[in-house]
């Protein structure tokens, strides 16, 4: 989990607040919260609070974290090569429009299930 919030923040600089990382990421708040302590005590991530907005608390990737992101990247860039390996350009393309459109029906299914629960 804490893998994944540092790769997160990293490729959604834009969403770094931990209600943010719930929502998109689809985790429980308690597992982020506990995640994002441990990140913050080994000196990977830092929370600063909003001027404006004591509640607004925005996370942010710290030097330390570098060399994890960067070894993370590395390891996707390599499973997408083998993953993908032998496909040409176009099959490759059909491959994430077909991922993209299994993405979205899954998110409007757990949206479906989440407003029949309300």
């Amino acid at each position: 989990m804490e893998y994944d919030i540092l790769m997160f923040l990293h490729n959604n600089p834009q969403n770094n607040t931990a209600a943010e990382i719930v929502k998109i990421r689809k985790s429980t708040k308690s597992h982020v919260s506990t995640s994002l302590k441990n990140l913050e005590n080994k000196g990977l991530v830092e929370r600063k609070q909003s001027k404006e907005n004591k509640k607004h608390i925005e996370i942010f990737l710290l030097d330390k974290a570098e060399l994890i992101v960067e070894a993370g990247l590395n390891a996707q860039k390599e499973f997408a090569k083998n993953v993908l390996s032998g496909m040409t350009d176009e099959e490759k393309h059909m491959c994430m429009k077909v991922f993209d459109k299994i993405c979205n029906n899954a998110e409007k299914c757990l949206r479906e299930h989440k407003e029949q629960d309300l």
